[in-house]
This record gives C-alpha cells, sequence and structure tokens, in this order.
C-alpha cells in the first residue's frame, strides 16, 4: 500500500516538476497580452506654461494648460490585421488633445499604432500613422515589453516621426512600488505643422508659405512598473517654437508652447490601480505559481521517498529468514 502510495506522490512530483517550465516558456507568451479592447483616458497638465496668444501673436504666461492623452482599441481592426500577420495584434487609435486655460482646442494630434499583443513590437500594417501622415514606426510607444529589462530601448517620438534611444536611469519606488526610470531627451528638431490649428483659416499649407517652420525639443521622463511594462507616471520637459517668424510676428523665433507637463492625481491613481490588478495576473504566471508549484513537487517527491523507505523496509521486516 505504501509503494503504491509513493508511485502516487511521484506522478504529481513529476506532474508539478513539469508545469513549472510550461508556465514560464509556455504558458506565459501565450497568455500575456494587451486586449484589442482597451480603452484609456490619461490627462496631463502643465501649469505653469507659456503660450503663444494667435490673436495678439504674442508669447504669454497662462495658469494652465490641459493635455488629454485617449487610448482606445479598434477590435475589428486588430482582427484584419491579424489575418494577414499571422499573430495576435493590437491596433490603439489615440488622441492626444491640448487645451488652453479657456478651455479651448490649441492642438489635436491623431494616432493609430499597431503591435503586437504579446512582445509590444511594432506592427507595419497600412493605416499607421501619425496626424495623418504614414509612418513606419521602429521601437516602443506608451509601452514597454512585459518584464521589462535594465536596459535602454528605442521609443518612437510622434514629433519628429522617428525613433531615439530611451535610457534605463535605475530602480526607484513610486507609491509602494518597484519601478524603472527610463528618460529621453530629443534635441531641437524641425517638426511638421499640426493639420488641425487653433485659428480658423489657418492651416499648415498657409504657414508654410511664409517661411515658417516648427521646431520642438523634449526631455521624456517615465517611471515603468517591469512586471507589466505599464507606465505608471509620466513626465516632459516640453517646448515648441515657429522660426523665421519676422514677416508675421516681427521676431526670428516665437515661443509656441513650453512648460513641464505632468500626469494630473486622478490619472496617476487610475493607472497605479490598473497595473497592480495587471501584475498579479502576470506574477502568477512567471513567478507565484512557478516557485510554489517548485517547492510542491519537491515536498511530494521526498513524501514518495520517505513512503519508498517505509515500503522497504516493512517488506525486510516480514522476509523469512
Amino acid at each position: 500500500m505504501r509503494r503504491r502510495a509513493a508511485l502516487v506522490l511521484l506522478s504529481f512530483a513529476v506532474f508539478f516538476a513539469a508545469m513549472v517550465p510550461t508556465l514560464r516558456w509556455y504558458a506565459f507568451p501565450r497568455l500575456a497580452k494587451i486586449p484589442p479592447n482597451q480603452y484609456q483616458v490619461t490627462v496631463l497638465e502643465a501649469k505653469p506654461a507659456t503660450l503663444l496668444d494667435y490673436t495678439t501673436l504674442k508669447a504669454r504666461k497662462v495658469d494652465k494648460i490641459t493635455i488629454i492623452q485617449t487610448l482606445k482599441g479598434d477590435v475589428e481592426e486588430s482582427k484584419r490585421v491579424e489575418r494577414t500577420a499571422g499573430r495576435d495584434v493590437v491596433v490603439w487609435d489615440s488622441l492626444s488633445y491640448v487645451a488652453g486655460p479657456d478651455g479651448k482646442m490649441v492642438s489635436k494630434i491623431p494616432e493609430r499604432y499597431v503591435f503586437d499583443a504579446h512582445t509590444q513590437d511594432p506592427v507595419h500594417a497600412a493605416g499607421e500613422m501619425v496626424d495623418g501622415d504614414p509612418v513606419r514606426r521602429e521601437g516602443i510607444e506608451f509601452k514597454w515589453p512585459f518584464l521589462t529589462e535594465k536596459r535602454d530601448y528605442q521609443y518612437f517620438d510622434a514629433q519628429t516621426r522617428t525613433a531615439a534611444p530611451i535610457h534605463y536611469g535605475g530602480t526607484r519606488t513610486f507609491r509602494g512600488m518597484e519601478v524603472y526610470y527610463f528618460e529621453q531627451t530629443i534635441p531641437w528638431t524641425k517638426v511638421p505643422m499640426p493639420k488641425a490649428m487653433p485659428v480658423k483659416g489657418i492651416t499648415p499649407e498657409v504657414l508654410a508659405q511664409t517661411g515658417l517652420t516648427r521646431w520642438y525639443t523634449t526631455k521624456r521622463m517615465f517611471w515603468v512598473d517591469p512586471v507589466t511594462g505599464a507606465p505608471v507616471n509620466g513626465e516632459e520637459i516640453h517646448r515648441e517654437e515657429l522660426r523665421n517668424a519676422r514677416a508675421l510676428f516681427g521676431q526670428d523665433t516665437v515661443t509656441v508652447f513650453a512648460g513641464d507637463v505632468k500626469m494630473r492625481e486622478d490619472s496617476i491613481a487610475e493607472v497605479v490601480d490598473l497595473v497592480s490588478a495587471n501584475r498579479l495576473k502576470v506574477l502568477l504566471l512567471v513567478s507565484y505559481l512557478p516557485w510554489s508549484f517548485t517547492g510542491l513537487a519537491l515536498l511530494l517527491l521526498a513524501l514518495s521517498l520517505v513512503l519508498e523507505a517505509r515500503s522497504r523496509a516493512g517488506r525486510r521486516r516480514i522476509t523469512p529468514a
């Protein structure tokens, strides 16, 4: 009887031992993915800021600029791309809407971002764009991969339409969570005019005829949860200028926008709650269950060996001399 129980325990020990690599290297890469129907709104503010007043053609100080970033998954488009890509794909339609202190639109930049649901690598497909301009992304945007590593990544900058390194800056603590800090500086770069302008009748084509050019620089900072790869906080020290502006503005360079853009407190709280919930699901696959199964397999193996040893000892006692 003890021998049979030992064999049963040994079978379970082998089963749980086999589940450890299965969970970590088979189940996790397939089950951990971004849902195609995700919807998220993040509010950022620059307080105070400098903003171009198009009525006076002068840059002025304002109390606050509000930036509303919306991410909305397009499920039907994801399915369409998946049929040709042969893998799980997410299509995010993003809108960055900038409002002045009076609530009126300053600019709005739409994007379509297509990426692998598991790895967050870009997937190149028709419709990939920034502000209506077709792009071919390299590097990540909005989110880091699951199990983010302590290294630099290529991060796509929507203003310049190019990717550049975003540098790992160490481990920090944010709201009780261990996070990785990343930082990227985009030097002054000539960038396209936004297609949606705050003044009716002013278009990028009209501004181009005057010789005006738009330039931009930013220092971008993210605090990223390394388990889910989701930023729990973000900040940009952002500056935009119009150059060759003397004909319209009476000076060569005019500040369009300048400010330290930070996530609003309620948005941080929402993101931290969401990340905390998703973090547990990922840790179950890569840590909690594998370690639990490893301990359980060792325990069952030990019990099996003990029962087998007792079974053999009992057989020796009843064997005639």
